[in-house]
């Protein structure tokens, strides 16, 4: 007997998105995830920033740091590079997550499900990696904009006359000077944070029935899982994170190379320079990683995302 009409239309509605649209839908959700997280602590990175660019100035850790910059600058100041920020992780963000969980079904289709499943460590990290190289490209000019904002009071307006005044003053190529401590801060950090994510929310499903769980349980596993994924991520990448600060706060000298200048700010930082602004970098990233997997869990289910490839045991 055939079907009714309304019996297909209702089936065609509740079919699964698949290839494109399903991987646009990763990449909006992670973009909403990572704009509207990193948009919100727009003040803890200035201040971040601050400690990292001016040490000997912002030495009074992250509560010091918020009132320091209110008094010297003003409460504004706290706003600045929300522009930049905004857009560039939102970009970043489509590349993030929609990439990775690109690159991790394309490891799959290659390995097979099981012998993914045995290496899922590896999978998570090579996705996590290619999907971060991509991201990388895309956030770098932004991320050189926001930072000038940030150290050099007055440099411009915003995000469209920052972009402007670097790309006039200095070339294109003023944008990506900071492209490798940019690809040595994000890649660890992104294969950390994916990894540490998944290993975590894996353990916790493992003694909980994710079938059973409502919306907000899960919700709350994503939140718990990102938050501990954001503080390995933090730790591992904080060095690259100072010298990416330091290095788009001026421009170099005639002649002088990207790599030789860094072999010159990580020797003027040392260990302990490497490591300043990180107690407010790690609750800053701490909420950030949290706040991403848990909006990016809720927006894949509300646009029907829900049928990516999964090798968690």
């Amino acid at each position: 007997m055939a079907a009714s009409p309304a019996v297909l239309a209702q089936a065609a509605s509740q079919k699964k998105p698949e290839g494109l649209d399903l991987y646009s839908r990763f990449a909006l959700a992670g973009a909403l995830g990572c704009s509207v997280t990193h948009g919100a602590f727009t003040p803890v990175d200035v201040v971040k920033t601050k400690i990292q660019l001016d040490p000997a100035t912002y030495n009074r850790g992250m509560i010091g740091g918020f009132r320091q910059v209110i008094q010297n600058e003003g409460a504004s100041t706290l706003l600045t590079g929300f522009g930049p920020t905004f857009t560039g992780y939102f970009i970043q963000g489509a590349f993030k997550f929609g990439g990775y969980e690109f690159f991790k079904k394309q490891s799959i289709d290659i390995l097979g499900i099981e012998k993914a499943r045995q290496n899922r460590s590896a999978v998570y990290s090579v996705s996590a990696a290619s999907a971060e190289f991509f991201a990388s490209v895309a956030l770098c000019p932004l991320e050189a904009t926001r930072i000038r904002l940030v150290s050099t009071p007055g440099f411009a307006s915003g995000l469209i006359g920052g972009f402007s005044k670097i790309l006039k003053n200095e070339g294109i190529g003023a944008f990506y000077s900071g492209f490798g401590p940019i690809l040595f801060k994000q890649v660890p950090y992104t294969v950390t944070k994916f990894v540490a994510f998944e290993k975590i929310s894996e353990a916790f499903f493992a003694r909980l029935d994710k079938s059973q769980l409502s919306g907000g349980a899960q919700t709350a596993v994503n939140l718990g899982s990102g938050l501990l994924a954001g503080f390995a991520a933090a730790i591992v990448s904080q060095p690259a994170d100072t010298m990416l600060s330091k290095i788009n706060k001026t421009k170099g000298l005639p002649g002088e190379s990207t790599v030789s200048r860094l072999i010159k700010i990580a020797g003027e930082l040392g260990i302990r320079g490497s490591f300043a602004g990180l107690p407010t970098r790690l609750f800053m990233v701490g909420g950030l990683t949290a706040g991403q997997f848990a909006i990016y869990g809720d927006i894949k289910k509300a646009l029907g995302a829900t049928n990516g490839v999964e090798i968690a045991k």
